[in-house]
């Protein structure tokens, strides 16, 4: 979801309610884009944290401090001249633009009563903390931006700040039938890109959402609609746009399993598949999900040399597998040789001394067979040329079959822990499957002094009939909870043919119930490759029927005997246990 207009919207209603009137007693710079705004209310002490990061700009009420440097920057120091121990006025938004206006008062040096506003862009890359006095002339900004950084605008000390309107949108909430007919009509664009791209502060989420409160498909175009048609979506723009009016935020994150995939101030309808989230705050909502975010960017980061030594791993690997299935194929007719010798033998006692070929009957098909042969060599050496060529690529039939299944188990065994990558949730995890790459052999092990100690765990949830399912995040959880932690009684389930986990029901002697059995083998879908999937086959079974091979690779297990179930992979209506 971009943080749009209506988000921005919410924000500001939440921002006036908490800090109008409120004085400003600390201004604080952590990073060269940030700021940390401490302010008094009658409320108690807030903290608004800004962020005009290119990457990742934000803007929200906040109960965390961050360190600041010892030397504020210069921006923080003229902040602290001018507003410090100022008053905030009002808090507003230009139209729908992701703009806020922070207006505030403070005394000058003479004790006179001046107003500066400090406004906020929060624009992708071009988001900056601008500066400005009463007559809207910038003072200084976060972010200097020159002629030749931008033929729009000049953001600089002395210059004149105006909004720039580059795309020519309108106000969404002023707008007339007449006016928003002829705004997508203008444009070949799909219905739902014409919205956003004409109205300001929309987001694709919200005009999708807005097309589809109208029942129409958004890839349509607006000179499709009849005018009924276009009357229907013009008053559902109207009421959906109302909200904002009135200062209707419902705030919410869906979430697809356990990862957020979305955020919104306002109902997104055709979310309907995903688990909704609310929150009283919107600053609570940004808060919750970036820290999700960043949690799960972070991982991604640190776990980007750990996937690049298993994808270099499986592309060798499947090379190898490759070659091995060629050179099997080549030995496919070793059998034929063995004939030919055979045959040879049979009837090549009347051969002339120059004879290039045998014409003769194999007897084992009842076929004619004309068979080449060295006009240099004797019948008995043309014989033993075929004997030993059988012999060779029957040894290599024999060599290569047992190297074709080893290859195959490291290309499972190596597609595991890719898995065990995608579902890691914490640096813990990414330790542990480590050690399990070091103990396979695929990173070389440093020997320190200090012994890291790790500490992740399975995952554990409840089903909504009280019985505890344990999931294992990696191969040597896999092992541990199935041959150490399950006892012979309860549950093994596992995603048909498909690198995933191991999920193990505590029984505790019980006939499971169906609703269990389906909760434990969603996860199983879910924590394996096929998460996302609508149909994952399951095999499950009781622990007591599932074997591990001497030798056999971490995670790796036999059974003979099992039962199956077809499952979707939608975990989000199981408890994640404490």
């Amino acid at each position: 979801m971009a943080f749009d207009g209506i988000t921005i919207s919410a924000l500001v209603k939440e921002l006036e309610e908490n800090l109008t009137d409120g004085r400003i007693a600390k201004i604080a710079q952590p990073e060269s884009d940030e700021l940390l705004l401490t302010v008094k209310t009658p409320g108690g002490q807030k903290r608004l944290y800004i962020s005009a990061s290119a990457s990742l700009p934000l803007i929200y009420l906040t109960s965390d401090n961050k360190p600041s440097p010892m030397t504020a920057p210069g921006f923080c120091m003229l902040l602290r001249k001018h507003i410090g121990g100022g008053r905030i006025t009002g808090i507003s938004q230009p139209k729908l633009e992701r703009i806020i206006h922070i207006d505030i008062e403070h005394l000058d040096e003479l004790g006179d009563l001046c107003r500066k506003t400090l406004i906020v862009e929060i624009m992708g890359k071009h988001s900056n903390i601008i500066f400005c006095d009463d007559k809207g002339m910038i003072i200084d900004s976060i972010k200097h931006v020159s002629a030749q950084m931008s033929s729009v605008r000049e953001v600089l000390p002395g210059r004149q700040y105006f909004i720039p309107d580059t795309m020519e949108k309108q106000d969404p909430l002023n707008t007339d039938l007449a006016g928003f007919s002829a705004a997508l009509r203008d444009r070949p664009a799909p219905l739902g890109k014409a919205i956003y791209l004409s109205y300001t502060g929309v987001s694709p989420v919200a005009a999708e959402e807005v097309c589809c409160l109208a029942g129409l498909d958004s890839s349509m175009t607006a000179k499709d609609l009849s005018d009924d048609m276009m009357t229907h979506l013009y008053r559902q723009f109207c009421y959906y746009f109302e909200q904002v009016k009135h200062g209707s935020f419902t705030p919410a994150i869906y979430y697809s399993g356990s990862d957020p995939k979305d955020f919104s101030a306002l109902p997104v309808s055709h979310y309907s598949a995903y688990r909704r989230q609310e929150f009283t705050s919107v600053s609570e909502l940004l808060s919750t999900y970036y820290a999700v975010k960043n949690t799960m960017t972070r991982i991604r980061q640190k776990s980007a040399d750990l996937r690049h030594v298993v994808q270099t791993a499986l592309e060798r690997s499947r090379k190898k597998y490759d070659l091995q299935l060629r050179q099997l194929r080549d030995t496919e007719n070793r059998d034929k040789f063995k004939v030919y010798g055979e045959l040879i033998n049979t009837y090549g006692y009347n051969l002339s001394e120059d004879a290039s070929e045998l014409t003769a009957l194999n007897y084992y098909t009842n076929e004619t067979v004309t068979i080449p042969l060295d006009k240099n060599l004797t019948p008995q050496e043309n014989a033993q040329k075929y004997f030993n060529k059988y012999n060779k690529q029957k040894r290599t039939y024999e060599a290569l079959s047992g190297l074709i299944g080893d290859t195959a188990d490291d290309i499972r065994y190596l597609e595991s822990i890719s898995n065990s990558l995608d579902i890691a949730q914490n640096e813990d995890d990414l330790l542990q499957i480590k050690e399990e790459l070091t103990q396979a052999g695929y990173i070389r092990r440093k020997y320190t002094k200090k012994k890291v100690k790790i500490m992740s765990r399975p995952l554990h949830y409840v089903s909504q009939d009280g019985y505890h399912m344990y999931v294992g995040k990696n191969n040597l959880q896999n092992d541990e909870l199935t041959f150490h932690f399950a006892s012979g009684s309860d549950w093994w389930f596992h995603a048909k043919g498909a690198p995933g986990s191991h999920v193990i029901v505590k029984s505790g002697g019980d006939e499971l119930p169906d609703r269990t059995f389906e909760e434990a083998g969603r996860l199983a879908a879910y924590y394996s490759k096929n998460r996302g999937s609508d149909k994952v086959e399951i095999d499950y079974v009781e622990k007591k029927h599932v074997k591990k091979p001497n030798g056999a690779k971490p995670g790796f297990v036999v059974y003979y005997t099992n039962y199956s179930l077809v499952i979707d992979s939608d975990i989000s209506e199981i408890e994640e246990a404490d």
